[in-house]
């Protein structure tokens, strides 16, 4: 297979890599399980570097619908750019984030969350973004040094069953045959298929914050419920509705829901099974006052219902041997954890550090997690306090959300803290470390970069 090293370091100083053969990138084989956001702009940049990915979607097609996404701070934006996809993205925003106003059993405003809090600097919908990045990975950039590979994309399957070899993974899928493949990369997710079978069950590693999230389309029957975006809040609970403006001329699209309550218990046995997950929903809200009932009794017409508990994960290593994870099967937040462009901007470092590791795959994977685990970190913090901000617990823990948001100063320093943990990260030019390293004999740390040891 294309990876194999030597052991030892060059030079007494410790700045040279392992020695090893050179390969062709091409020669390599990816397997990127997952087709949302991270596996097809980790798919881009593998593809544009050299190598053979294959992306694997459990889904019979690209998935639709969705919430609405954002990107902020000069760093997502700037792997935006290198990716040639920042002026796709802006051409199918929502336009900036919505606007909502808090209201209390009888309408009346008591609090405005800004549109700047839900928007970032550009947003779209998850969907929208799916299919930019998935058209924008078939076609790579070429290079003089590399064939500019699009991936091989399978719809309607999942992987089974990993075993690790000296010479790769052996994968088997659920429906198409046994394969082998030089690495694995999980990018599917906060119920990650890969890392469940790689590296342990699911409870060892995503913990939940004590709340849920709902959201779906109101049916075409709700009349006017989603005419404005309005959120109304009981202690541990909280419903919103409203429209986003670039879905106004769809067809039958008379606005959404957006729910948030309080459980600590776990709710979810089966992810495919609607209709627990609508009870679920219906006694958390049961009682609440405004219209909730009414849009309660919406769910009974919904068959496309996102639900799932607020929860962190947090994996101690992010890679075993040959196998890896990416976004939210690493470091997700279901809620407020910036999760988009964390995903995004951790593809382009896993496949920058891929490329420059010349078949070095562990110390690739111990780049990648040494650069983005700070920030990523202090990105999931936001998601920690998602739930108690949106559905607190008390009324006297609404009334103080609410005289922040209604504080000038308080708001302008919550949308501060933002925009500072967005930015926090130092990234390396991948696309130009990987030109140079092609031309000669040069390697990473010969362009100044510090060596990270790994076993």
């Amino acid at each position: 297979m294309a990876y194999e090293t030597t052991t030892g370091h060059e030079g007494a100083d410790g700045a040279g890599r392992a020695r090893r053969r050179r390969t062709t990138p091409w020669e390599r084989t990816v397997l990127v399980s997952g087709a949302s956001v991270a596996g097809p702009a980790l798919a881009y940049w593998l593809g544009r570097y050299g190598f053979r990915p294959t992306v694997i979607e459990v889904a019979p097609a690209l998935r639709g619908g969705g919430f609405a996404v954002d990107f902020r701070g000069a760093a997502q934006r700037t792997v935006l750019e290198r990716m040639g996809v920042l002026d796709d993205i802006a051409g199918h925003s929502t336009g900036g984030g919505t606007p909502l106003t808090f209201i209390d059993g009888q309408g009346r405003p008591i609090a405005a969350l800004p549109a700047e809090f839900t928007g970032g600097e550009v947003e779209i919908l998850r969907s929208e973004l799916s299919r930019i990045l998935y058209r924008h990975s078939l076609t790579p950039l070429r290079t003089s040094r590399t064939p500019g590979n699009p991936p091989e994309y399978l719809f309607g399957d999942s992987v089974s069953s990993l075993t690790q070899t000296a010479d790769g993974v052996q994968v088997t899928f659920e429906r198409g045959a046994p394969r082998t493949f030089d690495l694995v990369i999980g990018a599917d997710g906060l119920h990650s298929t890969v890392r469940r079978l790689a590296f342990g069950p699911e409870k060892d590693y995503v913990r939940h914050l004590g709340y849920y999230v709902a959201a779906w389309d109101l049916p075409e029957g709700a009349g006017d419920l989603g005419s404005r975006p309005v959120g109304y809040g009981e202690p541990g609970r909280l419903a919103t509705v409203g429209r986003t403006q670039r879905r106004t001329e769809e067809p039958g699209y008379t606005g959404e829901s957006f729910c948030v309550f309080a459980s600590e218990e776990e709710l979810i046995h089966d992810r495919r099974d609607l209709r627990p997950q609508k009870q679920a929903i219906a006694r958390a809200y049961a009682g609440a006052g405004w219209r909730t009932p009414e849009l309660i009794d919406t769910l009974g017409a919904v068959d496309d219902l996102y639900f799932d508990s607020i929860s962190r994960v947090d994996v101690p290593d992010w890679s075993t041997d040959r196998i890896a994870l990416l976004g939210d099967a690493a470091y997700g937040a279901t809620v407020g954890g910036m999760g988009t462009g964390a995903a995004v901007i951790g593809a382009y470092v896993l496949a920058g550090e891929l490329a420059l590791a010349e078949g070095d795959y562990r110390t690739a994977f111990a780049r990648y997690e040494h650069t983005l685990r700070p920030y990523v970190t202090r990105c999931q913090e936001g998601g920690r306090g998602a739930g108690e901000f949106l559905a607190p617990m008390t009324e006297e823990a609404m009334d103080a959300r609410n005289a922040a948001l209604n504080t000038p100063a308080a708001v302008a320093a919550m949308l501060q803290q933002g925009h500072d943990i967005s930015a926090a990260i130092r990234l390396e030019d991948y696309p130009s470390l990987v030109a140079a390293a092609a031309t000669g004999p040069a390697t990473a740390s010969a362009a100044g970069r510090s060596p990270i040891r790994t076993g």
